[in-house]
């Protein structure tokens, strides 16, 4: 509705659309409040760029890089052996070898599948990040979600490569 040239009478068009039908339920403010909330959302989206990978983002695991955490900073060799050979533990302290020597039941043979409960790498990681159990394994809350990955891919080798004493 206008009422001199170029001005608006505001107050009209609040209730009734630019033909004179009745607004039901819709204000101006409430209009513009849409129309503001539409304009940041999209503006907020262009400047936050692509979202962060999601945690459920699976990391690609390296064998190698797995064989050295097995064997270093994961302390699995000190249960499972030297590269998960059950005859190849490092040399311990002697307490710290009675209580190994102790555990019921004792550690798995990862070469042998048959003497192997977790059928996933799932189940795995799970097991390594908050221990197994039911048994002594404890859990390991020091590896990145890479080296977990890598470790998972090195147990995938052994079980694959087998047991060396035909087990």
């Amino acid at each position: 509705m206008r009422t001199a040239l170029g001005e608006i009478n505001w107050k009209g068009t609040v209730r009734t659309n630019s033909i004179g039908t009745p607004l039901k339920g819709l204000s101006l403010a409430g209009c513009l409040l849409v129309a503001i909330q539409f304009v940041y959302m999209f503006e907020m989206n262009a400047w936050a760029g692509s979202p962060p990978p999601s945690k459920s983002t699976k990391v690609a695991g390296d064998a190698e890089r797995g064989r050295a955490v097995f064997n270093g900073k994961g302390v699995c060799y000190y249960c499972h052996g030297m590269d998960g050979n059950m005859e190849q533990r490092p040399q311990l302290a002697a307490d710290t070898a009675a209580l190994i020597a102790q555990l019921n039941p004792p550690p798995a043979d990862l070469r042998s599948p048959k003497s192997l409960r977790l059928t996933s790498d799932n189940a795995r990681a799970k097991a390594i990040r908050k221990g197994h159990p039911g048994t002594g394994m404890f859990p390991d809350t020091t590896m990145t979600d890479q080296e977990l990955a890598d470790t998972l891919s090195y147990l995938t080798l052994l079980r694959r490569e087998g047991s060396p004493n035909g087990k």
